[in-house]
């Protein structure tokens, strides 16, 4: 019992996203592609007095400001670009600097250069937390949990940081140590971590076996785990579910707690692996043009029964996945309310050999529910207890199968 409850739970206690590519990896990519070169996407008049201001801002700087040493071009380019991008209000447009877009992250294909985590911003607090490592990565070697605070990075307090901030200085190389000062989650308790870079490689999806409350053997339900939306996630995926037809299994549990999302065009077939036809979701742009992707009819899982184990921590693709599946009635969401991360976004070169991670347009559900800022709300909430917690009792996994056990015996009657 030990090693299956450990193995789905971990999923859970310790599922909490940080690719550190930060925010990039909360977003999903619109399936298009990114534009190229460093060419002018707006017309906007840079030359203008709005923003010509900011050129004398700079010479009066430079010539009077009473620390000239401070006085550096760059790193004032750097925040003038930032404080822009903050006023939109809008935390997931993103300036990625020439060295960070060189590093490269392939979060549609699922590889990237870090420490093999995810990052984002405690809304009531304002810490840099952990959102979630992955399986088998420096990060999930050294320990790192959900929920775990970055006080520090090599011993400079992020206290006042951005998501950006953070992961222009976790990310790296591979092979160069980064020392992460860590809160534990939950706790006052505060430790040194030092993780070594690497390439991480996502993994997708997982098959475990599980056991009940009570220890035993669950062998009519199949349990999956999906971690990431990437091509090799629809993939594994198809293979999965095949799998799982042909062996006769009565029911399956999908677990995307902590996934954070992906690519859309990957959750997109995912999602018509479950659906016999209709609308998956409806993308509406900034001038309120709207595009629908639809299901075909047939699908690798249409009719089996299926629970969906979310969180707080679930977004993006596994949201829009959620609300597919709830909104066909192919799925009972279970756990809590997911992250609300429902927006489109673009990588668009920049002629410094940077790039901009741009919003682009929202997403509704089939229903027209907006994800953006709300989440999805499961329809059986279940959340852990301390008690649950310290014990790695998984009560979401364990209250999924009493509902698909209840379900299909209802079914018998």
């Amino acid at each position: 019992m030990w090693k299956t409850v450990k193995l789905s739970f971990a999923a859970v206690a310790v599922a909490l996203m940080i690719v550190l590519a930060g925010v990039v990896g909360f977003a999903l990519n619109d399936g298009e592609g990114s534009s190229s070169g460093g060419a002018p996407v707006a017309n906007i008049d840079v030359s203008d007095d709005g923003f010509s201001i900011l050129e004398e801002i700079m010479q009066i700087l430079d010539q009077d400001f009473v620390v000239p040493t401070a006085v550096e071009y760059d790193i004032l380019r750097e925040g003038a670009i930032d404080g822009a991008i903050d006023a939109l209000g809008d935390p997931h447009t993103e300036y990625i600097s020439p060295e960070q877009y060189e590093l490269g992250i392939d979060i549609i294909s699922g590889a990237f250069e870090g420490i093999g985590a995810q990052v984002d911003m405690d809304p009531v607090t304002g810490a840099i937390i952990i959102v979630a490592p992955f399986r088998d990565t420096p990060a999930a070697e050294a320990g790192l949990v959900s929920g775990d605070a970055i006080l520090a990075v090599d011993g400079e307090s992020t206290e006042g940081w951005s998501v950006r901030d953070a992961v222009r200085v976790i990310r790296g190389p591979q092979g160069e140590a980064v020392v992460l000062t860590i809160m534990r989650a939950g706790t006052d308790e505060v430790e040194d971590v030092t993780i070594v870079r690497s390439t991480i490689v996502i993994p997708t999806v997982f098959s475990d076996d599980i056991e009940n409350e009570n220890g035993d053997a669950v062998s009519d339900l199949a349990y999956l785990r999906l971690e990431q939306f990437t091509d090799q996630s629809v993939r594994d995926m198809s293979t999965e579910l095949e799998r799982i037809v042909d062996a006769g299994y009565d029911g399956l549990i999908l677990d995307v707690r902590g996934n954070p999302g992906g690519g859309l065009d990957a959750t997109v077939q995912i999602a018509d692996m479950f659906i016999d036809g209709g609308i998956i979701l409806t993308q509406v742009d900034r001038d309120g043009q709207e595009t629908v992707f639809e299901a075909h009819a047939g699908g690798e899982a249409i009719d089996i029964p299926v629970v969906l184990l979310v969180n707080q921590f679930s977004a993006s693709g596994s949201e829009v996945l959620a609300g597919a599946l709830r909104d066909h009635n192919r799925a009972t969401l279970m756990g809590e309310q997911t992250f609300g991360k429902g927006s489109v976004n673009h990588v668009r070169p920049l002629s410094d050999g940077g790039a901009l991670y741009v919003t682009i347009a929202r997403w509704l559900t089939p229903n027209g529910e907006l994800i953006e800022g709300i989440g999805i709300a499961p329809d059986v909430t279940v959340v852990f207890t301390e008690e649950d917690l310290e014990a790695l009792r998984d009560v979401q996994l364990f209250a999924a199968i009493d509902f698909l056990h209840d379900e299909l015996a209802q079914a018998l009657d």
